[in-house]
């Protein structure tokens, strides 16, 4: 007889939403959504997040090569600012869209609680 896969996701407790949202918040935006089994807003926060750091990057390498060139007497090309620009815009808004999805974590979490039998709370 063939085994059974269940689909049905282990609900969400206190613990997993809380660390959850640490995680999205000061480490890595998404990395807690996808903790929490959010896996398409978790990769996608990710994506942003990487993509983001990914301009920053690009605009810190290019402002050093910019200051590295002065040094030897080049003149700096144009301005690289909105590289830095674009890069925080796309990881901020990979942040703020974690710390939504971490709030709604926190209330399913709670609401999940609040429909535990008494004296179950601690056994999830």
């Amino acid at each position: 007889m063939p085994m059974r896969i269940s689909s049905a996701k282990k609900p969400l407790n206190r613990t997993t939403a809380r660390n959850s949202f640490l995680i999205n918040q000061f480490a890595t935006p998404g990395l807690g959504s996808l903790m929490a089994g959010h896996w398409v807003s978790g990769t996608l926060q990710v994506i942003l997040a990487v993509i983001g750091f990914g301009f920053v990057l690009a605009w810190f390498i290019a402002v050093m090569s910019q200051t590295y060139g002065q040094f030897n007497g080049d003149t700096p090309a144009g301005s690289v600012a909105w590289l830095g620009e674009t890069g925080a815009i796309i990881f901020a808004a990979a942040w703020l869209w974690a710390l939504i999805t971490s709030l709604g974590l926190l209330r399913e979490a709670s609401e999940n609680e609040r429909q535990m039998p008494p004296g179950n709370h601690h056994r999830q």
